[in-house]
Protein backbone atom coordinates (compact mmCIF):
# COMPACT_ATOMS: atom_id res chain seq x y z
CA UNK A 1 0.00 0.00 0.00
CA UNK A 2 2.55 2.62 0.79
CA UNK A 3 4.17 1.80 -2.64
CA UNK A 4 0.72 2.51 -4.20
CA UNK A 5 1.12 -1.43 -5.43
CA UNK A 6 -2.00 -1.90 -3.63
CA UNK A 7 -5.67 -0.67 -1.99
CA UNK A 8 -6.06 -0.29 1.29
CA UNK A 9 -9.19 0.70 3.72
CA UNK A 10 -9.62 2.16 7.05
CA UNK A 11 -12.06 0.39 9.00
CA UNK A 12 -13.27 2.17 11.89
CA UNK A 13 -17.27 3.53 11.62
CA UNK A 14 -19.68 1.39 12.39
CA UNK A 15 -23.42 1.71 12.16
CA UNK A 16 -24.27 2.82 15.50
CA UNK A 17 -21.50 4.12 16.27
CA UNK A 18 -19.45 6.84 14.12
CA UNK A 19 -18.75 9.83 16.61
CA UNK A 20 -18.51 7.52 19.21
CA UNK A 21 -15.99 4.81 17.63
CA UNK A 22 -14.77 3.87 21.72
CA UNK A 23 -18.08 2.00 21.56
CA UNK A 24 -17.28 -0.14 18.35
CA UNK A 25 -18.93 -3.65 18.65
CA UNK A 26 -16.47 -5.12 16.24
CA UNK A 27 -14.78 -8.34 18.44
CA UNK A 28 -11.66 -10.07 18.09
CA UNK A 29 -11.35 -13.19 20.77
CA UNK A 30 -8.09 -15.74 20.83
CA UNK A 31 -8.41 -18.92 19.40
CA UNK A 32 -5.55 -20.84 19.84
CA UNK A 33 -2.68 -18.44 18.28
CA UNK A 34 -5.45 -17.04 16.27
CA UNK A 35 -7.57 -14.13 16.12
CA UNK A 36 -11.84 -14.24 15.20
CA UNK A 37 -13.03 -11.12 14.10
CA UNK A 38 -16.69 -10.63 13.86
CA UNK A 39 -18.48 -7.54 12.71
CA UNK A 40 -19.92 -5.02 10.31
CA UNK A 41 -17.93 -1.82 9.71
CA UNK A 42 -20.10 1.31 7.76
CA UNK A 43 -19.23 4.39 5.32
CA UNK A 44 -15.55 2.56 4.36
CA UNK A 45 -13.85 4.13 1.46
CA UNK A 46 -12.64 1.79 -0.97
CA UNK A 47 -14.18 -1.16 0.91
CA UNK A 48 -15.21 -3.09 -2.20
CA UNK A 49 -11.97 -2.76 -4.49
CA UNK A 50 -9.06 -2.88 -1.26
CA UNK A 51 -6.82 -5.11 -1.37
CA UNK A 52 -6.83 -5.59 2.26
CA UNK A 53 -8.16 -3.59 5.06
CA UNK A 54 -7.19 -1.95 8.21
CA UNK A 55 -9.72 -2.97 10.53
CA UNK A 56 -10.35 -1.83 14.65
CA UNK A 57 -11.56 -4.10 17.24
CA UNK A 58 -12.78 -4.97 21.03
CA UNK A 59 -10.27 -7.11 22.20
CA UNK A 60 -9.74 -8.26 25.67
CA UNK A 61 -7.06 -5.88 26.24
CA UNK A 62 -8.52 -3.13 24.31
CA UNK A 63 -8.85 -1.89 21.00
CA UNK A 64 -6.49 -3.61 18.58
CA UNK A 65 -6.19 -2.83 14.46
CA UNK A 66 -5.96 -5.63 12.30
CA UNK A 67 -5.28 -6.21 8.27
CA UNK A 68 -7.54 -7.91 7.04
CA UNK A 69 -6.74 -9.06 3.42
CA UNK A 70 -9.77 -9.04 1.07
CA UNK A 71 -9.70 -12.56 -0.10
CA UNK A 72 -9.82 -13.89 3.68
CA UNK A 73 -12.99 -16.31 3.96
CA UNK A 74 -15.54 -14.29 5.71
CA UNK A 75 -15.00 -11.26 4.35
CA UNK A 76 -17.19 -8.99 2.25
CA UNK A 77 -17.35 -5.50 0.88
CA UNK A 78 -20.66 -4.99 -0.48
CA UNK A 79 -21.02 -1.71 -2.21
CA UNK A 80 -22.85 1.49 -0.84
CA UNK A 81 -25.16 2.10 -3.31
CA UNK A 82 -27.57 5.33 -4.67
CA UNK A 83 -25.38 8.26 -3.11
CA UNK A 84 -26.25 11.84 -4.02
CA UNK A 85 -22.82 12.94 -2.76
CA UNK A 86 -19.38 11.75 -2.71
CA UNK A 87 -20.27 9.45 -6.03
CA UNK A 88 -16.74 9.39 -7.50
CA UNK A 89 -15.45 7.70 -4.52
CA UNK A 90 -16.41 3.81 -3.99
CA UNK A 91 -18.36 3.50 -0.71
CA UNK A 92 -18.72 0.13 1.08
CA UNK A 93 -19.93 -2.19 4.08
CA UNK A 94 -17.44 -4.16 5.65
CA UNK A 95 -18.62 -7.60 7.32
CA UNK A 96 -17.03 -10.00 8.92
CA UNK A 97 -18.16 -13.35 9.81
CA UNK A 98 -15.72 -15.31 11.82
CA UNK A 99 -13.40 -14.15 9.90
CA UNK A 100 -9.65 -16.25 11.37
CA UNK A 101 -6.35 -14.35 11.05
CA UNK A 102 -2.84 -15.26 12.28
CA UNK A 103 -0.84 -13.12 14.97
CA UNK A 104 0.84 -11.16 12.75
CA UNK A 105 -2.34 -9.24 11.27
CA UNK A 106 -1.87 -7.54 14.39
CA UNK A 107 -0.43 -3.93 14.45
CA UNK A 108 2.26 -4.38 16.66
CA UNK A 109 2.02 -0.57 17.93
CA UNK A 110 -1.55 0.63 18.00
CA UNK A 111 -2.82 0.17 21.14
CA UNK A 112 -6.34 1.92 21.84
CA UNK A 113 -7.72 4.45 20.12
CA UNK A 114 -4.85 6.63 19.54
CA UNK A 115 -3.83 4.98 16.58
CA UNK A 116 -7.16 5.89 14.53
CA UNK A 117 -7.49 9.21 15.82
CA UNK A 118 -3.74 10.06 14.47
CA UNK A 119 -5.23 8.77 11.10
CA UNK A 120 -8.03 10.58 11.12
CA UNK A 121 -6.15 14.11 12.57
CA UNK A 122 -3.94 13.37 9.33
CA UNK A 123 -7.12 13.75 7.27
CA UNK A 124 -9.09 15.99 9.10
CA UNK A 125 -5.61 17.89 8.46
CA UNK A 126 -5.92 17.80 4.62
CA UNK A 127 -9.50 18.31 4.14
CA UNK A 128 -8.78 22.09 5.85
CA UNK A 129 -7.06 22.63 2.35
CA UNK A 130 -9.30 20.49 0.41
CA UNK A 131 -12.75 22.42 1.24
CA UNK A 132 -10.75 25.53 0.61
CA UNK A 133 -9.88 24.83 -2.82
CA UNK A 134 -13.26 23.58 -3.95
CA UNK A 135 -14.64 26.64 -2.46
CA UNK A 136 -11.70 28.68 -4.49
CA UNK A 137 -13.01 26.90 -7.39
CA UNK A 138 -16.68 27.91 -7.18
CA UNK A 139 -16.12 31.19 -6.35
CA UNK A 140 -13.55 31.87 -9.80
CA UNK A 141 -16.28 30.06 -11.40
CA UNK A 142 -18.95 32.44 -10.23
CA UNK A 143 -16.73 35.56 -10.56
CA UNK A 144 -16.03 34.63 -14.53
CA UNK A 145 -20.34 33.67 -14.79
CA UNK A 146 -21.17 36.93 -13.68
CA UNK A 147 -18.29 39.20 -15.99
CA UNK A 148 -20.10 37.32 -18.75
CA UNK A 149 -23.62 37.04 -17.82
CA UNK A 150 -26.41 39.73 -19.25
CA UNK A 151 -28.90 41.02 -16.89
CA UNK A 152 -30.97 43.89 -17.79
CA UNK A 153 -28.36 44.91 -20.32
CA UNK A 154 -24.98 45.26 -18.33
CA UNK A 155 -22.94 42.28 -17.02
CA UNK A 156 -24.51 40.80 -13.34
CA UNK A 157 -20.84 41.44 -12.13
CA UNK A 158 -21.45 45.01 -12.26
CA UNK A 159 -24.55 45.05 -9.58
CA UNK A 160 -24.41 45.67 -6.03
CA UNK A 161 -25.75 42.52 -4.64
CA UNK A 162 -23.45 40.25 -6.58
CA UNK A 163 -20.12 42.19 -6.17
CA UNK A 164 -20.86 41.80 -2.22
CA UNK A 165 -21.56 38.51 -2.48
CA UNK A 166 -18.41 38.35 -4.24
CA UNK A 167 -16.29 40.35 -1.73
CA UNK A 168 -17.88 38.77 1.58
CA UNK A 169 -17.36 35.41 -0.10
CA UNK A 170 -13.31 36.58 -1.19
CA UNK A 171 -12.83 37.68 2.46
CA UNK A 172 -13.83 34.09 3.85
CA UNK A 173 -12.04 32.68 1.17
CA UNK A 174 -8.92 34.49 2.12
CA UNK A 175 -9.21 33.66 5.86
CA UNK A 176 -9.41 30.15 5.21
CA UNK A 177 -6.77 30.26 3.47
CA UNK A 178 -4.91 32.27 5.98
CA UNK A 179 -5.61 29.70 8.21
CA UNK A 180 -5.04 26.15 6.78
CA UNK A 181 -1.51 27.48 6.17
CA UNK A 182 -0.87 28.74 9.46
CA UNK A 183 -2.02 25.02 10.71
CA UNK A 184 0.68 23.85 7.97
CA UNK A 185 3.48 25.76 9.73
CA UNK A 186 2.28 24.43 12.86
CA UNK A 187 2.62 20.94 11.56
CA UNK A 188 6.21 21.53 10.15
CA UNK A 189 7.49 22.43 13.55
CA UNK A 190 5.88 19.38 14.57
CA UNK A 191 3.27 21.65 17.12
CA UNK A 192 0.11 20.85 15.81
CA UNK A 193 -2.52 19.73 18.21
CA UNK A 194 -6.33 18.08 18.15
CA UNK A 195 -8.04 21.27 18.81
CA UNK A 196 -6.04 23.20 15.94
CA UNK A 197 -6.85 20.85 13.38
CA UNK A 198 -10.66 20.37 14.30
CA UNK A 199 -10.55 24.54 14.40
CA UNK A 200 -9.26 24.23 10.67
CA UNK A 201 -11.99 21.47 9.70
CA UNK A 202 -14.85 22.97 11.04
CA UNK A 203 -14.10 26.50 9.99
CA UNK A 204 -12.98 25.77 5.97
CA UNK A 205 -15.70 23.21 5.65
CA UNK A 206 -18.35 25.35 7.06
CA UNK A 207 -17.34 28.27 5.01
CA UNK A 208 -16.79 26.34 1.96
CA UNK A 209 -20.32 24.94 1.79
CA UNK A 210 -21.37 28.60 2.57
CA UNK A 211 -19.37 29.71 -0.63
CA UNK A 212 -20.93 26.89 -2.65
CA UNK A 213 -24.31 28.16 -2.16
CA UNK A 214 -23.53 31.57 -2.44
CA UNK A 215 -22.57 30.86 -5.33
CA UNK A 216 -25.17 28.33 -6.67
CA UNK A 217 -27.24 31.83 -6.72
CA UNK A 218 -25.29 33.55 -8.67
CA UNK A 219 -25.06 30.85 -11.30
CA UNK A 220 -29.13 30.66 -10.91
CA UNK A 221 -30.54 28.16 -12.52
CA UNK A 222 -27.28 27.18 -14.43
CA UNK A 223 -25.94 26.10 -11.12
CA UNK A 224 -27.55 23.04 -11.04
CA UNK A 225 -26.04 21.65 -13.50
CA UNK A 226 -22.98 19.80 -14.68
CA UNK A 227 -21.89 22.20 -17.01
CA UNK A 228 -20.51 24.00 -14.03
CA UNK A 229 -18.54 22.82 -10.64
CA UNK A 230 -20.33 24.36 -8.31
CA UNK A 231 -23.31 22.16 -7.49
CA UNK A 232 -21.44 18.70 -7.33
CA UNK A 233 -19.30 20.64 -4.67
CA UNK A 234 -21.89 21.37 -2.91
CA UNK A 235 -23.11 18.20 -2.63
CA UNK A 236 -19.77 16.79 -2.16
CA UNK A 237 -19.29 19.13 0.76
CA UNK A 238 -22.18 17.73 2.42
CA UNK A 239 -20.56 14.55 3.23
CA UNK A 240 -17.62 16.60 4.18
CA UNK A 241 -19.42 18.28 6.61
CA UNK A 242 -19.94 15.21 8.47
CA UNK A 243 -16.96 12.74 8.01
CA UNK A 244 -13.81 12.84 9.79
CA UNK A 245 -15.58 14.11 12.31
CA UNK A 246 -19.06 16.06 12.49
CA UNK A 247 -18.90 19.82 12.67
CA UNK A 248 -20.96 19.22 16.48
CA UNK A 249 -17.90 16.72 17.41
CA UNK A 250 -15.23 19.18 16.36
CA UNK A 251 -17.26 22.07 18.10
CA UNK A 252 -17.08 20.02 21.70
CA UNK A 253 -13.58 19.23 20.95
CA UNK A 254 -12.61 22.85 20.52
CA UNK A 255 -14.88 23.81 23.59
CA UNK A 256 -12.94 20.95 25.94
CA UNK A 257 -9.73 22.71 25.25
CA UNK A 258 -11.42 25.65 25.58
CA UNK A 259 -13.14 24.91 29.45
CA UNK A 260 -11.60 22.11 30.13
CA UNK A 261 -14.75 20.26 30.15
CA UNK A 262 -15.83 17.10 28.02
CA UNK A 263 -19.52 17.45 27.22
CA UNK A 264 -19.15 14.78 24.61
CA UNK A 265 -21.94 12.76 26.79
Amino acid sequence: MAAGRAVGCFGLTEPDFGSNPAGMRTSARRDGDDWILNCTKMWITNGSIADAAVVWAQTDGGIRGFVVPADTPGFSAPEIERKMSLRASVTSELVLDDVRLPASAVLPNAKGLRGPLTALSEARFGIAFGAIGAARDCLETAIEYAQSRAVFDKPLSAYQLTQAKIADMAVELGKGHLLAYHLGRITDRGEITPEQISTGKLNNVREAIAIARECRTILGANGITLEYPVIRHANNLESVLTYEGTSEMHQLTIGKALTGQAAFR
